[in-house]
């Protein structure tokens, strides 16, 4: 079966720090769990998990549900936030990773992205420049979900399809966050390459929407 390839970018640093990074675990765990439920996602979903502050890091490889185990997510010492760098490094690994369609043979399906992070860019000059390579990667959805107090719209809204905002980055919201990703995975999975639409479900109260 053609894999369907879901990358989830998060920022460890300024407001993902402390309750935030240990929540996003627990989160992530309950959505594995809920897509290992569903047995068109447990045979084409393959998950990849890339953190960034200063730096970024995969900390999970494209890897199939069936074998995951998330990872440990390391607090920073280090400030910065760079987007653009992260950015950068999440298309290169689309480049290796993802098995693009010839006419001998059916590829994945596009790939899904969802992206937690506070919007700040402090490598504003690279986030520009990678900002068209995102919109070239054909993904099937980008979903940015802002965390913190005054977070940057403006910079999600130049690739990102959804833009929402979290009340608070405490455990039961960034819970109620991943089930609602685990939901938007299993719809992406049945539309993707039916529609180049996807309509993601409605988010949890505790999530509202900024742009659609």
């Amino acid at each position: 079966m053609r894999r369907l390839p879901v990358y989830i970018l998060i920022q460890t640093s300024g407001a993902m720090r402390g309750e935030p990074i240990e929540a996003i675990k627990v989160g992530l765990e309950t959505m594995v769990s809920s897509l290992r439920q569903d047995p068109f996602a447990l045979e084409s979903v393959h998950l990849s998990v890339i953190t960034f502050n200063r730096y970024p890091e995969q900390i999970l490889p494209l890897t199939e549900l069936e074998n995951m185990q998330i990872p440990t997510i390391a607090q920073p010492s280090a400030a910065g936030t760079h987007l653009g760098e992260a950015l950068e490094f999440m298309c290169k690994k689309i480049d290796t990773e993802v098995v693009l369609s010839t006419p001998e043979r059916k590829g994945d399906w596009m790939p899904l992205l969802f992206v937690m992070c506070d919007g700040r860019a402090s490598d504003s000059q690279l986030f520009q420049h990678v900002v068209p390579i995102i919109k070239q990667k054909h993904f099937g959805s980008i979903v940015a979900c802002l965390v913190g107090n005054n977070p940057r719209k403006e910079n999600v809204e130049q690739f990102a399809d959804s833009v929402v905002n979290m009340d608070t980055a405490d455990s039961s919201t960034i819970r109620s966050f991943f089930k609602w990703v685990s939901a938007s995975v299993s719809v992406g999975n049945r539309s993707v390459g039916a529609s180049d639409e996807i309509l993601l479900p409605p988010p949890p109260p505790e999530v509202h929407k900024v742009i659609e």
